[in-house]
């Protein structure tokens, strides 16, 4: 019986590997790192892994230059001027408030008990300021799901708290959708009843009915691992894309659907060429065409499209979307694994040889 598990155990592991080592289009063949013949992912301008930004999931030079400023000095005071300059509607604001609060829990979590004195000091020195409450909002939310488990104590306690903050948060800043969207996690992790989740869902609606990051966002709740279904959750992309205005990113949500429910171990060998996928696909292709090459949200779309067209074996494609995004790894799905630049290089150096594998080269790459 122990040899006919083993060898269960054994086929189930070739399904999932084999199309990885030999693709039906071109052959990839594994080669020692070495070889004349192995894919060098550096011959396309690629940053090397240990140069990737895990911050954020594209560009974003004034972040960058405040962030620096700001953990250099540990004063709060550069940080607070620039979210103030931000525009409450805009998604930016909701990206850059969670990258000062990712920088103050990584620092915490690399000294502990010193570690983001800077965002206590803001509070304290600041309390009316409507960027500090949310950037300790979001803090307290990655604290929550970071630092404990999913509904222990520790957990509720954490997310009560940061319930309580977002609260004031919204209380200092009355347009301004932040403090509601950063509360969707904390509605996720301590179960928020339908009634309760569509009250602050329409909130979010009111100040910021296309907000691309609020819908993700909610996309969670809606999922077959929290409080939904798969169809929920369809449901909800589909009905967002619908009527997503000309331009959105939003008409790629149903791809964000599907991505939050793949089967954690696929023996399907057509599973990602299905209907289903391929729809969802092509839907976010057509909205990062017809976006705004300046779309502060287009490079999370980007990302979730290299795992797909990798996994589609659609090379030149999912080329063409790392040569844009290349450099930071900061979104979906990357973020979802404890090494988030480690997991983006091995999708990279895959797309990079089927590429190769199929005649591609640095030189027939259009930038």
């Amino acid at each position: 019986m122990e040899i006919l598990l083993f060898l269960l155990a054994m086929c189930m592991l070739a399904a999932v590997i084999g199309p990885w080592v030999m693709r039906r289009r071109g052959g990839i063949r594994q080669v020692a790192p070495g070889s004349p013949d192995a894919a060098d992912p550096d011959t396309y301008g690629f940053a090397r892994q240990e140069e990737l930004d895990v911050r954020m999931p594209g560009p974003d030079q004034d972040l960058l230059d405040v962030l620096d400023v700001v953990q250099g000095t540990q004063q709060w005071q550069a940080a607070s001027q620039l979210l103030a300059g931000t525009p409450k509607e805009g998604e930016v604001r909701w990206q850059r408030i969670q990258a000062f609060a990712g920088a103050a829990s990584l620092e915490l979590a690399q000294q502990p008990g010193r570690g983001g004195s800077w965002l206590r000091a803001w509070r304290a020195e600041s309390p009316k300021d409507a960027g500090g409450a949310a950037v300790h909002a979001e803090f307290l939310v990655q604290q929550a799901w970071r630092s404990s488990a999913a509904g222990s104590d520790d957990f509720r306690i954490i997310l009560e708290e940061a319930r309580t903050v977002c609260g004031e948060a919204a209380l200092l800043a009355p347009g301004d959708p932040v403090p509601y969207i950063v509360e969707l996690a904390v509605a996720r992790g301590l179960g928020y009843t339908p009634e309760q989740f569509d009250q602050l869902w329409a909130k979010i609606i009111d100040r910021a009915p296309a907000h691309m990051g609020a819908h993700i966002a909610a996309l969670h709740f809606h999922s077959e691992r929290w409080h939904g279904s798969r169809k929920d959750a369809e449901a909800f992309a589909t009905a967002a894309a619908a009527r997503a205005p000309q331009g959105s990113l939003l008409a790629a949500l149903p791809l964000f659907a599907v991505y939050e429910h793949l089967p954690e171990v696929n023996l399907v060998q057509g599973f990602y060429r299905s209907q289903v996928v391929t729809k969802a696909v092509e839907g976010a292709m057509f909205a990062v065409h017809a976006a705004r090459q300046d779309d502060p949200m287009l490079a999370h779309v980007r990302h979730l499209l290299v795992l797909f067209l990798v996994h589609m074996e659609r090379w030149s494609e999912a080329m063409h979307q790392l040569i844009r995004v290349d450099g930071h790894v900061g979104a979906l799905p990357w973020t979802a694994e404890a090494d988030p630049a480690a997991q983006y290089t091995v999708y990279r150096a895959l797309a990079v040889a089927g590429y190769e594998a199929n005649g591609g080269s640095p030189a027939t790459l259009p930038h």
